[in-house]
Formats: structure tokens, sequence, C-alpha cells
């Protein structure tokens, strides 16, 4: 019990070091009034300012602080990967589902601009695994990560920049899948350097 106090204490942390709030403009801009199904968010519109040049230096020199001795790309692989720990859907967020499994992701680079995603099912009980890799290739795609958070359900997807179809399903947390989205953009933007 205390270890989860610990984790929620290191994320929020993690988080305010970051400056993980979406600006105001950008959460009203992904609000969506009651009728609608869905609510949808990303790293684009009016915010696509904010993740200028300028901005990604000051990210990037606050993560360098986080994983010292680690280099830019490093650290946006690893602080992608912590996020994605953070926020995985595990089944304890899976209320009234049969036999709901966790889901764990994890980043790594393949090659050079190709990102590969692995993603990991495993039963609550730990007695099935199954592991799937998908390789994302970056090369002319739209680096800003977009992402769909329901307005039900636990979940928030984490869509595809080649396709726009879902690649990864993280726990419902508007904070912190926008700052994986975040996080990740500035990832493939380095990746597509080479």
């Amino acid at each position: 019990m205390q270890s989860g106090f610990m984790q929620r204490l290191r994320r929020g942390l993690l988080l305010a070091l970051l400056g993980a709030a979406l600006p105001a403009t950008a959460a009203s801009e992904g609000a969506v009034s009651d009728e609608s199904p869905r609510e949808k968010g990303s790293a684009t519109g009016s915010s696509e300012a904010s993740l200028g040049s300028a901005e990604q230096e000051r990210y990037l020199a606050e993560l360098q602080r986080l994983y010292p001795r680690q280099s830019s790309r490093k650290a946006l692989l690893e602080h992608c990967n912590r996020l994605l720990e953070s926020y995985a859907l595990r089944a304890g967020y899976r209320v009234g589902e049969q036999r709901p499994d966790d889901l764990f992701y994890q980043l790594s680079v393949a090659r050079s601009g190709v990102l590969n995603v692995r993603e990991e099912t495993r039963s609550a009980d730990g007695s099935r695994v199954a592991v799937r890799n998908q390789l994302v290739e970056l090369f002319g795609v739209d680096p800003f990560v977009r992402y769909e958070c329901p307005n039900r359900g636990p979940a928030c997807l984490v869509l595809n920049p080649q396709d726009g179809t879902p690649l990864l399903t993280l726990v419902r947390d508007h904070t912190g899948v926008a700052e994986l989205a975040k996080a990740m953009t500035f990832l493939i933007r380095d990746l597509q350097k080479g």
C-alpha cells in the first residue's frame, strides 16, 4: 500500500517538475460537449506553438536533470518508458470485465527512424503472458502524437502517427497521457533526424 502511495507521489512530482499540465487553451480545446461520445486531445492545434524549438530545448534540459549522464534521445526514451509504466492499464482499473488483463508497453529504437513498441498482456494472476512487437516507421510522418480519451471507461488511446490507429492503451488520466504524447512527440522528432 505504501509503495502505491510512493509511486503516485513520485509520478506527481515528476509531472510537476516537467510542467505536464496542458495550457488552458489546449485543455479547453480538448474538451467537447456532453453529447459527444469521446474527448480528444493532441499535441497539435494551438499547443503546436508550445512544442517549438524553445519549448523542446527547455523540456530536454529538464529531462537531462532527471536522467543525468544520458543523451537526450536516451533520456526521452527512458522518460516515455517510465510514463508507460506509471500509466499502464492494469486489471484493477477494469471493474466489471470478465478476466481483465494487465497491459504493459515499452518503447525502444529498432533502427534509424524506426520505433519498436512492445506490448505485453499479462493475466492478473500471472498465468498467461502474450508479447507483441510493432515497428513504427517514423520517416515522413507527422511527429505530433495524438490521443483520445473516451468520456466513459478506464482507458485512453495513444494513436499511431503513421495511420491514426490505436497504438497504446493506457489508464484514463488526461494529464499523464498528455505528458506521454508530448514526450513521444519530441522523441519522434529526434528519431526523424536519423
